[in-house]
């Protein structure tokens, strides 16, 4: 009998923390009134919150103590200085929140990178005062901050750098706009969550030899380095073999170039998942995006067959975006596969 009591105990208690923790979360949203916004975020005292900082605890401390003293010992000058370093510390007080009153801001756009790369959100400050706005700072839930400052009517694109740990989209999540100006007796910020995301492509595997063509022999050439037909003259770098080196653009006085050479090879390349040996879907994604960076990079018509999916062969700006968004997104959840 005991041993159930007590698990009854144990369950009770467990029941208690959860009711606390969801109080606790629904009183957060409550004062804080979280939401993800679009378009343009003005700052108005309704999303300005300030608290006192330790120093600013400790300064308060220290003015009660000569409050006290100057009661005790009846010094006039005493409570001068009190009341004057009081006002002072009130004062600091409304600059902090001036600091961050009537800000305009705006996310920007984002630049898709790969995975293990740095994302730059981007954000726009607009600030309409006549007072220039200092050590203001933006930092997210995980610590990534960035501090700048606003002169006065003027706008400020202000990047803030983020880690891309793994493919799918990013978001920034809840952000904190801060600042402690001007002695650090105050603590201001506001918050903001924008509807901005930025799409992480899959990490780049380690250059690896195209896979072979699929088209039939003649069914159509693409041109890659290779040692049969010249193609042309580039720069000459070092390490060039002298015997490619065109001896005759400079003798004409067309400086150092380097002949080069192409190989036919078919047309339509596939980029297929089903040709990959037994890896990991992660793995797997990251030979793909090889494979499609240099296809790319050779002028390569490419194609892209994954599981449900197939992007047939061409070459193209766009085409390159959406084969690298398909392997993004590819098997995530929400998200079609």
């Amino acid at each position: 009998m005991i041993p159930e009591y007590n698990n009854h105990n144990g369950s009770h208690k467990q029941g208690h923390t959860h009711v606390l923790t969801t109080l606790k979360q629904k009183f957060r949203i409550w004062l804080f009134r979280p939401k993800i916004e679009s378009g343009t975020v003005t700052l108005n005292q309704r999303r300005i919150f300030i608290l006192p900082t330790r120093q600013g605890l400790g300064f308060a401390f220290l003015l009660l103590l000569m409050l006290l003293g100057d009661i005790n010992y009846n010094l006039s000058l005493g409570y001068v200085l009190t009341f004057l370093l009081g006002t002072t510390g009130m004062m600091t007080m409304l600059h902090a929140f001036r600091n961050l009153a009537q800000l305009e801001i705006r996310a920007g756009r984002v630049d898709s990178v790969f995975a293990g790369g740095m994302v730059q959100f981007v954000f726009h400050f607009h600030n309409i005062g006549t007072l220039p706005r200092y050590h203001l700072k933006l930092r997210d839930n995980n610590g990534h901050s960035v501090t700048f400052d606003i002169p006065a009517q003027q706008s400020l694109e202000v990047k803030l750098p983020l880690p891309a740990a793994q493919r799918g989209w990013l978001g920034t999540g809840r952000l904190t706009l801060f600042t402690e100006f001007p002695l650090g007796l105050f603590h201001a910020w506001s918050y903001l969550e924008f509807d901005t995301r930025c799409l992480v492509y899959p990490r780049p595997a380690a250059p690896l030899p195209l896979p072979a063509s699929s088209a039939q022999s003649g069914a159509g050439m693409f041109n890659m380095a290779g040692d049969e037909d010249f193609a042309g003259l580039r720069s000459y770098v070092a390490g060039d073999a002298l015997p490619r080196i065109a001896w005759k653009a400079l003798a004409r006085e067309q400086g150092l170039q380097v002949k080069q050479f192409s190989a036919q090879q078919g047309r339509e390349l596939w980029l297929d998942w089903f040709l990959l040996p037994p890896l990991a879907t992660e793995r797997k994604l990251e030979i793909l995006t090889r494979w499609l960076l240099d296809a790319d990079k050779q002028g390569v018509h490419y194609g892209l067959r994954l599981p449900n999916i197939e992007l047939p062969p061409e070459h193209s700006t766009t085409h390159r975006a959406e084969c690298l968004r398909t392997l993004a997104l590819f098997g995530l959840s929400g998200e079609p596969s």
